[in-house]
């Protein structure tokens, strides 16, 4: 694992260095939009919506539209002024009882690894914290936006969490809740005895996610079937004989092509310097789709909030 932070926990008058690392990952097959002619990788790039032109990202600023239509516009000098504490500090507050915290605040999970310098400091405050039952309320700063977090153990390494602020969690607002419902003893008593029959103890293992097995079989039986497109500009794997293709080993070898291509350097990288992920490919063999000023919206690429001020994305076709 990478780390993607680095800071200390501020515990009273003890500081303990650590880095930060995500402790989940998405699992879901990854996909591109190519053209369904060719293969094609569909290219996105960003218009202004006014004057036509091309925007580089360099140029690309924030902006909060207001009701009346107007816009302000936040600069990276802005944002820079915002006050953040906890830039690099995870700043415990408090501690309070694990089960006072309501699971539907919790954002995402992070692993921390103590520093050779801080790994006595942290056990100590992972043992004392364990054996006390409790979680540590803090504040946080991740990529430039502070959070409420918790720490808590688990399997011996301390968790942080992310938590949502209290404004962020909808009150739900239904009709029935409001309605005298009727429910007899018997149908609560049957109800009970349904779920003590269906209670068991939980074990993560025993699920798997059947939609991705299915789509990933899918992709192995079009990759056997050779039913594949090879766009143009892209080399030809080496020859591995007649037997049929296995999709671990297929996505190895995209793996390390698409390092090869990128260790080319900016000679290999398209006129228009988009330099993302698998831009190695020449240009020829992308496709983008067609778009007219001022239609970005129609994407789904503009919003309200945190947009750019006068950009638009959207899609240009080649002839």
């Amino acid at each position: 694992m990478r780390s993607i932070w680095s800071g200390a926990i501020s515990f009273g008058m003890v500081v303990i260095p650590v880095k930060l690392y995500a402790a989940t990952e998405q699992r879901d097959v990854a996909f591109r939009q190519v053209h369904r002619e060719d293969g094609g990788r569909i290219q996105f790039r960003r218009f202004c919506t006014l004057d036509g032109q091309e925007v580089p990202y360099s140029d690309v600023a924030k902006g909060y539209e207001l009701a009346t239509g107007d816009v302000v516009v936040l600069t990276d000098e802005d944002l820079a002024e915002l006050p953040l504490a906890t830039a690099h500090r995870i700043d415990v507050l408090h501690f309070a009882p694990s089960g006072q915290l309501d699971p539907i605040m919790a954002a995402k999970s992070y692993y921390l690894e103590p520093e050779p310098a801080g790994t006595r400091a942290y056990v100590l405050f992972r043992d004392a914290l364990e054996r006390s039952e409790r979680v540590a309320v803090a504040k946080v700063a991740i990529r430039q936006r502070e959070a409420l977090a918790a720490l808590r153990v688990r399997e011996g390494v301390l968790v942080l969490e992310t938590l949502l602020w209290p404004d962020e969690i909808r009150t739900p607002d239904f009709g029935f809740l409001d309605e005298d419902v009727d429910i007899r003893a018997q149908e609560l008593k049957m109800a009970a005895s349904l779920i003590d029959t269906m209670t068991e103890d939980f074990d993560p293992s025993a699920y798997h996610d059947a939609y991705r097995e299915a789509l990933e079989a899918v992709v192995q039986a079009k990759i056997e079937g050779n039913e594949v497109v090879r766009p143009a500009g892209v080399p030809a794997p080496a020859d591995r004989g007649n037997g049929p293709a296995d999709l671990t080993e297929t996505l190895r070898a995209s793996v390390a092509a698409a390092k090869a291509n990128r260790a080319k350097g900016d000679g290999s990288r398209p006129a228009d310097g988009s330099g993302r992920k698998g831009a190695g490919r020449t240009s020829g063999s992308r496709k983008t789709a067609s778009a007219k000023p001022g239609s970005a919206s129609k994407a789904g690429s503009a919003s309200k909030t945190g947009s750019a001020s006068k950009t638009g994305t959207r899609r240009k076709a080649s002839a």
